[in-house]
């Protein structure tokens, strides 16, 4: 027997196989990185919030682990958790609208692609909104559209900062100008929350682009994203291909919109939650003009008698 034949027996008899290696890797108890390659162990790159420690890459995480990075323990109170989207229009392509919003929702068990509620970052209130591009590409239907707007008119009625993370394709083409439609009524919800003077924060995430992009995640009083994100309207190759021209590099990054003035900070995701605490304390709601005429009211004086 030969040195080769030798090492092909034993590579076959032996106990710890290639498939064997394989279904440990898959297990989930190591994770690559989708840009250096380094192989992490999971459980350290959780608790560094799905960020490589040798890169800096930021993985994709979803609403429930967003809420879980943000929210302080015990403070989350969901909203409209049961809203579910319908098929107005009878949609139907390779299969009908219908079927894939009853497996989308079967797979991840989220009714659609944003998550709502009220809880606390450090100790301050705020109303927070978490797209999740698992669901369909995180597009936005009439569900989400009605959803994020009853989140920020809460946020108006009881005088919150609202934080939206935005994770989204874009409108969701299946319900069509119904879709589009929430462009309008998330922005005038927006304008609403403005005008009585309360801060509102979209945190732009990869990716951003479509109707979102072209809506509510531009709306912001301070606009935030992560390192190296896909932000934009219409797709990089669209662009060449109507402009007929290459585009620069980088285009449509986090980095090449901070540095045309489309966002105000580019954040690590580690730092995320703090920033956004340090953000909202500064920018507390003054009182309303009936509490602050309540506070500052003089008593009249009480009569002296006459003696």
């Amino acid at each position: 027997m030969s040195l080769f034949d030798w090492f092909a027996n034993r590579r076959k008899s032996s106990p710890i196989s290639l498939d064997r290696q394989e279904r440990e890797i898959a297990d989930g108890l190591w994770t690559k990185c989708e840009a250096c390659g380094v192989m992490a162990y999971t459980k350290d790159l959780k608790a560094n919030q799905m960020v490589c420690r040798e890169c800096g890459h930021h993985m994709r995480v979803y609403s429930d682990e967003r809420i879980h990075q943000l929210i302080d323990a015990n403070t989350w109170m969901p909203m409209d958790a049961n809203l579910r989207p319908t098929d107005p229009l009878q949609f139907r392509d390779r299969k009908s609208y219908r079927d894939r919003l009853r497996e989308t929702q079967d797979k991840i068990a989220l009714a659609d692609a944003v998550q709502t509620g009220v809880g606390q970052i450090e100790g301050l209130p705020i109303a927070l909104g978490v797209m999740d591009f698992r669901f369909m590409g995180g597009s936005m239907g009439s569900v989400v559209g009605e959803k994020l707007t009853r989140l920020i008119e809460r946020g108006t009625r009881e005088r919150l900062a609202v934080v939206i993370v935005c994770a989204s394709g874009g409108a969701r083409m299946q319900e069509g100008m119904l879709s589009l439609m929430q462009m309008a009524k998330i922005s005038a919800a927006l304008e609403r929350h403005r005008e009585a003077r309360l801060l509102y924060i979209p945190v732009l995430t990869h990716p951003t682009t479509g109707g979102v992009t072209a809506s509510f995640a531009m709306l912001g009083d301070i606009i935030l994203a992560e390192p190296k994100a896909t932000i934009g309207f219409a797709g990089r190759r669209v662009i060449e291909q109507t402009l007929r021209e290459k585009l620069p590099e980088g285009f449509q990054t986090s980095e090449y919109l901070l540095q045309h003035g489309f966002v105000d900070a580019i954040v690590p995701r580690t730092q995320l939650k703090a920033t956004l605490a340090q953000l909202i304390s500064l920018h507390q709601p003054l009182p309303t003009p009936h509490h602050l005429a309540e506070s500052t009211k003089i008593s009249a004086p009480s009569p002296i008698g006459v003696v």
